[in-house]
């Protein structure tokens, strides 16, 4: 195997192909860290992230589009309103096969970050290292459901479906996949929150305290379920997403947890 990953191409996961793109040392060379986009993200809007990330810890760094996101194959409509598992216990075990995934971490932001817990909670892979979830979801709250139907309203009548456009193939497969599930009627039972009670590994969890989408009782959560130690990090006068609003914050904490869990494998700068 190269010591290097190929940049980006395609990859063949419950049955669609999906965009990927990968930084830094591959899988057999350093531990990997996987990125697993929140529910209107993509390859792509993680920015300038996956770069930073690497270049922080020297690790590898993958990130990829589910079906209906970014240059990623659509999703078939409507979504089960188990997507989230489904994509933990089918889909991304498979996105790991394709990368060669050996050891590393699950880094998700807030859809993603759900998916990520479920799948620590019931795979129990061992080459799982970590579990960092950042604004993540676990049950519904008025709060986020508030704030999706006002998306709902901007998708239709504003300019979200232009700004979608930028980043996604078919924006209205990416914003009704995510949109009417959340906005379902059944959906405002949806709970996760036992899966928590089986994850293995240690876990960060991030969170805004403004945060529209959600209150801090997701990442209670997890303190109060996890069997293994979590550290928790609040940033004070930061929203939804704090990769995007607090990159430097969440870089530190990230290269903290890495050396952590890995302490004879962080080198900060080698990525670079």
């Amino acid at each position: 195997m190269s010591d290097r990953w190929a940049n980006a191409g395609l990859l063949k996961a419950g049955g669609d192909w999906l965009e990927y793109s990968c930084f830094g040392p591959a899988p057999g060379q350093a531990p990997t860290l996987v990125l697993l986009h929140e529910g209107l993200g993509s390859r792509d809007l993680w920015r300038d992230f996956p770069k930073r990330l690497n270049a922080a810890t020297g690790w590898g760094v993958c990130t990829y589009s589910r079906a209906g996101y970014g240059g990623s194959e659509p999703a078939a409509l409507p979504r089960p309103l188990d997507y989230m598992s489904h994509e933990a216990r089918v889909v991304l075990p498979e996105v790991l096969h394709a990368i060669g995934f050996e050891r590393g971490l699950l880094i998700g932001h807030s859809d993603g970050g759900t998916i990520a817990a479920i799948y620590a909670g019931t795979v129990h892979d061992p080459r799982l290292r970590g579990l960092v979830t950042i604004a993540p979801h676990f049950f519904t709250e008025e709060i986020g459901l508030t704030e999706i139907a006002r998306a709902k309203q901007a998708f239709e009548s504003g300019d979200l479906r232009s700004r979608l456009a930028k980043y996604h193939r078919d924006p209205d497969n990416c914003f009704r996949g995510w949109n009417d599930t959340w906005l379902h009627p059944e959906f405002k039972d949806w709970n996760v929150s036992d899966v928590l009670e089986e994850i293995g590994v240690p876990v960060l969890a991030i969170q805004g305290q403004e945060d529209q989408y959600g209150t801090l009782a997701q990442i209670d959560e997890i303190d109060r379920r996890c069997p293994k130690p979590t550290r928790r990090v609040v940033l004070p006068g930061c929203g939804h997403d704090p990769c995007y609003e607090r990159p430097d914050q969440v870089l530190t904490e990230l290269t903290r947890f890495c050396a952590d869990v890995e302490p004879d494998v962080v080198r900060p700068g080698a990525g670079s």
